[in-house]
């Protein structure tokens, strides 16, 4: 069964505000055939510990705003790989050298990837082209 209208909705919200943090590489990965325990894995990274941080402090006010409170918290404080469960979807916001180190997408290679709206896909932190 794929992941609800609610978790995916909530997965673009999250990458948006991502994504407004400068966040680098954000995709989003529909794991409800793998896993009983969400839907969808947000995965994003941020080129330094503030970084991370900032990226997981946006994703919560912006969650909070939705309504939607985070069941878990880890690693935030620390700023190297930031975990906030949100029930429906799991985010994780790793340093980029820690992103490389685990490569969570391969792990979970098998799963489909959400299609992310252009504005929450992020970047590479640098000015956006000129049209």
């Amino acid at each position: 069964m794929p992941a609800t209208d609610h978790a995916l909705d909530l997965a673009v919200e999250a990458a948006r505000a991502a994504s407004n943090r400068k966040a680098q590489e954000i995709i989003a990965l529909d794991v409800s055939d793998r896993l009983v325990l969400t839907d969808v894995f947000l995965i994003a990274s941020g080129t330094n510990e503030r970084q991370v941080v900032a990226i997981a402090e946006a994703i919560e006010e912006a969650m909070h705003a939705r309504g939607v409170k985070a069941l878990r918290r880890e690693g935030v404080r620390e700023g190297r790989w930031a975990l906030l469960d949100f029930g429906d979807i799991v985010v994780h916001v790793q340093h980029d050298e820690d992103r490389v180190y685990y490569a969570l997408e391969r792990l979970w290679s098998d799963c489909p990837v959400v299609e992310l709206p252009a504005d929450a896909r992020g970047g590479d932190g640098g000015p956006e082209p000129q049209e």
